[in-house]
């Protein structure tokens, strides 16, 4: 099953690191799916960040750091997969 996390608000090319808008709760292990058009890939969250602070955890309406095995555009909506 796939829920909706949030949206990538912006990429940083040279990081490989995307900003997440949160709409749902993101922890560090959950295994997310980046959907764009009909590009997709999925990965686990290995760590993130808020405000360049290590989290294991964020809630709905944080903008969160990932570092992104593939490269993603601003617009690309995550899902979270259970």
């Amino acid at each position: 099953m796939e829920t909706e996390v949030g949206k990538v608000v912006h990429w940083y090319d040279k990081l490989g690191v995307a900003i997440i808008e949160l709409s749902a709760p993101l922890s560090a292990g959950d295994t997310v799916k980046f959907k764009h058009g009909d590009q997709e890939f999925q990965q686990a969250i290995t760590s993130m960040q808020v405000e360049h602070q290590a989290v294991q955890s964020a809630k709905p309406g944080d903008s969160v750091g990932v570092k992104t095995d593939q490269k993603v555009r601003e617009g690309t909506v995550v899902y979270k997969i259970s």
